[in-house]
């Protein structure tokens, strides 16, 4: 929404609102009532009436984008749309329990995430899930130290991950916070797993293979059956990042592929908030062998009721409590309303919807076919300029410049929840944008309320309150 630019700028200072930004000073008495040195003679208060206070802020609110205005189609971040019902049933108020109370007076609690580690389960073909990690990342971290105490345990001492160049940095992290080297596996020509490669890294230091399947250009790894195999052969595990796996549900699953460990971004499939930075979970599956050391608490059921344990060889804590309970019933509730025909239904739609937005646009898609999401290329055009520039035709741009497999990449998820018309709102934008002269990419967005900043100085010299855009003019 464009508003009055006086509203916004100041000379050469540009600033949503910066006019509305008031100030008043006022003079202030304390004489005799503390030590000098404590007191001061005026003080900065802001100069606002109420009635411009919630103007300003209702402006501010209307100049954000969200998943309520248009989709998100950010490549391997599945930005789905969250459906406000998971919002009433955790905030019920019979949701509102204390972790600490004892097992007898919590069984619907307790039920609840018996029920959610079964569905998990279920849909990834696993034989235990633990609820315990706040994030992707943190799960992926939990399952990484679960592999590491499955070989401890063998007094298997390994000392490598083999993680493929297109993974997610996460991975990458995970890894060498447990301890271990990584060992970057290349791709092949058509993008997905260099088998010779891959045999190649294999050694008896080999303590996991981690993989995403759809990869992050959107492509099944073929040979999976026979990855998982020269793994096991060499004594490995084989780690599933869930990053994707809103391409699969309902109609493939980690564990029979051979996979023994996986985490699920319950904010990716099974649409909880993304959050901004918390609070989120991150499951972890695992195969029978490895669930005994899952993070404590568990919750099992018996012939009493449900109850909460420690798994005989867990590796302790990663979080408190059971994990975060509020996201953990938006993720039930998800799963609960759409069923094993929803699932299926939700992967096969997006699928879909990737494959019928990239038939739609003038960019090159060099590696195919893709499932969820796809990597266009914009070619001799700079991807984070065609990006901006989209933001001018009122949506917002998809991931740029990653996987660097792709050249000038601009990876790419709809996710299920787009109809045509929105789709075709997005392939308009793509086309216009790539279509555009120097000039316009140059120096896009200009119709948003933010404009594009200079992101070296930005980073060098941040400018973290308003109070320091009027010290740059004095």
């Amino acid at each position: 929404m464009n508003f009055d630019q006086a509203r916004f700028s100041r000379d050469d200072v540009y600033e949503p609102l910066l006019s509305e930004k008031d100030s008043t000073t006022v003079e202030v008495d304390a004489d005799g009532v503390l030590p000098d040195d404590l007191t001061r003679d005026e003080l900065t208060l802001p100069g606002l009436s109420e009635p411009q206070l919630a103007r300003h802020y209702t402006r501010l609110s209307q100049m954000n984008y969200s998943v309520e205005l248009g989709p998100y189609p950010l490549g391997s971040c599945t930005m789905k749309y969250n459906p406000s019902f998971t919002e009433d049933v955790a905030g019920d108020p019979n949701a509102a329990v204390h972790p600490d109370r004892s097992d007898r007076t919590i069984q619907g609690t307790l039920g609840l995430l018996h029920g959610l580690q079964e569905y998990l389960a279920t849909i990834g073909g696993m034989d235990a899930v633990t609820l315990q990690p706040p994030a992707g990342a943190a799960g992926e971290f939990a399952g990484i130290l679960i592999a590491k105490a499955y070989h401890e345990a063998r007094d298997d001492d390994r000392s490598e991950i083999i993680i493929p160049a297109s993974a997610h940095g996460t991975n990458f992290a995970s890894a060498a916070m447990a301890g271990y080297d990584v060992v970057e596996l290349p791709s092949d020509e058509e993008g997905r797993v260099d088998i010779e490669a891959l045999e190649a890294a294999i050694s008896e230091e080999t303590a996991a293979l981690m993989l995403t399947n759809p990869n992050t250009l959107g492509l099944f790894e073929r040979d999976i059956v026979e990855i998982s195999e020269m793994v096991h052969e060499a004594g490995g595990l084989l780690y599933y990042d869930g990053a994707n796996f809103n391409a699969l549900l309902g109609r493939a699953r980690p564990g029979d592929m051979g996979f023994d460990i996986m985490h699920y971004n319950v904010h990716k499939t099974f649409a909880t908030p993304h959050g901004g930075g918390g609070p989120g979970a991150g499951p972890v599956g695992v195969v029978e062998e490895l669930a005994e050391y899952l993070p404590s608490p568990m919750v099992r059921e018996t012939a009493a009721g449900y109850e909460q344990y420690e798994p005989e060889s867990s590796i302790g804590k990663v979080h408190g409590f059971a994990g975060n309970w509020l996201v953990l019933v938006k993720a039930y509730a998800y799963i609960a309303r759409l069923g094993d025909e929803g699932l299926a239904d939700a992967s096969a739609k997006a699928v879909l919807n990737a494959n019928y937005l990239a038939s739609q646009i003038d960019l090159e898609v060099p590696y195919g076919p893709f499932h969820h999401e796809f990597a266009a290329t914009s070619g001799d055009r700079d991807a984070a300029d065609v990006a901006k520039r989209m933001l001018d035709y009122g949506v917002h741009p998809p991931t740029t410049k990653w996987p660097e497999l792709v050249s000038q990449a601009m990876l790419t998820e709809p996710t299920e929840v787009e109809d045509k018309a929105s789709l075709d709102d997005l392939a308009h934008a793509f086309n216009a944008a790539y279509a555009d002269s120097d000039e316009a990419l140059e120096t896009a967005p200009s119709k948003t309320s933010a404009r594009r900043i200079d992101q070296v100085s930005a980073a060098r010299n941040p400018r973290l309150s308003w109070q320091s855009l009027e010290a740059d003019e004095e």
